[in-house]
């Protein structure tokens, strides 16, 4: 039986991975990942993995797949379901902690998928249409994704394809609904705009600074195609873009700087819509002190009122 799981969420750069490993120490508890990127080995910087912050606490859904890949939310339905059981069994907490609003509602919701094969022939049909053409045809769709988590034509082309095969096959109509809901306290780190983009900003430095350009030309020189790691947004796409000659080195920084900020506010768009489909996620300021933020999250997780200072 599955233990009730704590759930920490919240934008880029707010903090979630501290806030997450101090809940979990204090829960006896265990991380599992809720963010599309950190899934990839060797993808470490660009994916703000943050691994030395965890220390004794073990984690979960990270580094499961080689960098090149396309894991997909199937795969990590299937594998975050198996590690919050594994952790249950065995007497611990499950603390999910991410930024992927898709992967974490998907979770909570209880929602299992089938696996989508690759159509070639829908992939030909798309191949030369631009990002925007893409968006709009899967805006259009009865679709699970959200189109503000799609930053890339083959991200795009994935998506359509996923909906296509349930379009074709509505016997996965049932396969897809979601299963019970799973028992869990939802923890937002709440930051205002301003503080937000300044950490943003800050931490993008620090990154490029610490070796995100070394970190694409080693995944580059061990084979992985240039479109392959374009193909993740973000950090990839730039500094890929970058380190084989597309754009300019201010181009690049400007460019992601902007992605990014541009990322965060789309993810709060999909928090505010979790809770307008009925998730009630409790907002603590993202400056609480460590112990006050702690408290907070272990008294909610037990059922007591939350005190905010």
């Amino acid at each position: 039986m599955m233990k009730k799981i704590l759930c920490i969420t919240g934008p880029t750069a707010s903090g979630k991975t501290r806030r997450a490993v101090d809940a979990a120490l204090a829960l006896g508890g265990e991380i599992v990942s809720g963010d599309s990127r950190q899934v990839y080995r060797g993808m470490d910087l660009g994916t703000g993995k943050d691994l030395d912050e965890y220390g004794p606490v073990p984690y979960h859904v990270i580094d499961v797949a080689p960098a090149g890949s396309k894991y997909n939310l199937y795969e990590y339905l299937r594998d975050a379901r198996r590690a919050i059981e594994d952790i249950s069994e065995r007497g611990r907490v499950p603390v999910v902690c991410g930024g992927t609003g898709l992967y974490v509602e998907s979770l909570l919701k209880g929602m299992c998928l089938p696996e989508v094969p690759e159509d070639r022939e829908l992939r030909q049909s798309l191949e030369g249409k631009s990002l925007e053409e893409l968006t709009a045809i899967l805006a259009a769709m009865k679709t699970l994704h959200n189109v503000t988590d799609v930053d890339t034509a083959k991200r795009a082309i994935r998506a359509i394809e996923i909906q296509t095969y349930y379009d074709r096959h509505p016997e996965t109509e049932e396969l897809t609904a979601p299963a019970r809901p799973l028992d869990a306290v939802i923890v937002g780190v709440e930051i205002g705009r301003d503080e937000r983009r300044e950490r943003i900003s800050r931490r993008l430095r620090a990154r490029i600074d610490g070796g995100m350009i070394q970190e694409v030309e080693r995944l580059l020189g061990e084979g992985i195609a240039p479109e392959d790691l374009i193909y993740y947004g973000l950090e990839y796409k730039f500094v890929t873009r970058y380190v084989i000659g597309e754009i300019t080195r201010e181009e690049m920084y400007s460019g992601l700087e902007i992605a990014i900020h541009q990322f965060a506010k789309r993810q709060m768009t999909w928090f505010r819509g979790m809770e307008r489909r009925g998730f009630h996620i409790h907002w603590l300021p993202w400056d609480m002190s460590r112990e006050a933020f702690t408290e907070a999250c272990v008294r909610l997780y037990r059922g007591e009122e939350a005190k905010k200072n």
